[in-house]
């Protein structure tokens, strides 16, 4: 693990200036994130939802990989921040036309934009436009390959904070395609570091990772077993991909086996919150009746994720702003 110092996604001073994943970031940092969010969560109720903390920044939101839910929401709390944002579709970009990434940055670095929201097809793709951006700017990572998407992980870990409070006191589950997942991924690392009492993970063995090990998490194949008394039911979409090959024999028997069914919930604690990153296929991996209950949180977490992505947002501004104005007066 690389020590803060180290850490590309944060400055000289330990603050944060990129957020491209969870797995290196101490607990000090994830909590920032999560009491800042706090403090924007009371915004949506506003008549004005807007704050000026970004009024005069420009973000830009480069979308290499298509993804409505997660631009909508980036687009959301960047305006609710008073920034402009700038929307690239990159799969009609000059990228397409032979321009190489670094030539897109550069040219989007001319028209003076402050952030880019990045989200790629390929692993480390953030990571390589951090390394490669000039100073004042941040990078964002929305979802890179099988690697992470750590503004969900983020608000998976508020609406836990917000329903079930101390991490130290709950068991949470993980259920479904955890080998492919990006999400699955930074979540784990999340849970570790905020200190979860226990983490389980659940799945097919073809969709299990061999390396979770290190993570300090229990491993099942058996879905009832998994849910004994757990607080926490966190879902995951089952990538329809997936079963054109041998990695899942069928989509009904996927069903009968890993979705979370009325009767099914009954095994978790009596309080247990349903959660699901979206979008859900009902039917596959949840039934309606559950995505719907009292006991799911779905959409609450689609709000609460307006609130995460604004405060990772400020934070890494204002990191930026202080390192700046640090320089003028050195």
């Amino acid at each position: 693990m690389n020590s803060p110092a180290h850490d590309i996604q944060l400055d000289s001073q330990g603050k944060l200036r990129h957020f491209l994943s969870v797995e290196t970031l101490n607990r000090e940092i994830l909590t920032q994130i999560l009491d800042t969010a706090e403090n924007f969560a009371g915004i949506n109720d506003k008549a004005i939802k807007k704050v000026p903390l970004l009024r005069g920044k420009t973000v830009a939101n480069l979308f290499f990989e298509n993804s409505t839910r997660t631009r909508t929401t980036f687009e959301l709390a960047a305006k609710r921040l008073s920034a402009d944002v700038l929307n690239v579709s990159m799969s009609t970009s000059s990228t397409k036309k032979g321009e190489t990434l670094l030539d897109t940055l550069r040219n989007l670095e001319a028209m003076q934009c402050d952030m880019f929201v990045v989200r790629h097809q390929d692993s480390g793709a953030a990571h390589f436009i951090a390394q490669h951006v000039a100073p004042h700017i941040n990078v964002i990572n929305a979802g890179d390959g099988r690697h992470a998407h750590p503004t969900q992980a983020m608000l998976d870990m508020f609406t836990i904070r917000h329903y079930k409070g101390d991490f130290s006191k709950l068991r949470v589950a993980v259920v479904g395609d955890i080998a492919h997942s990006r999400v699955a991924r930074s979540q784990l690392h999340a849970l570790r570091t905020l200190g979860t009492k226990e983490i389980r993970v659940a799945g097919p063995k073809t969709l299990i990772p061999s390396e979770l090990d290190h993570l300090g998490v229990k491993v099942y194949t058996d879905f009832d077993s998994a849910l004994d008394g757990v607080d926490v039911v966190i879902m995951l979409r089952l990538q329809t991909e997936r079963m054109k090959g041998a990695l899942l024999p069928s989509a009904d028997e996927y069903y009968a086996r890993y979705g979370l069914t009325t009767e099914r919930l009954k095994l978790a604690a009596p309080d247990a919150i349903v959660m699901h990153p979206g979008p859900t296929n009902r039917g596959i991996e949840i039934e309606g009746l559950v995505a719907d209950g009292p006991q799911s949180v779905i959409l609450q977490q689609v709000t609460f994720g307006i609130a995460v992505r604004m405060a990772v947002m400020s934070l890494a501004i204002s990191s930026t702003e202080i390192s700046q104005a640090q320089g003028k007066f050195a």
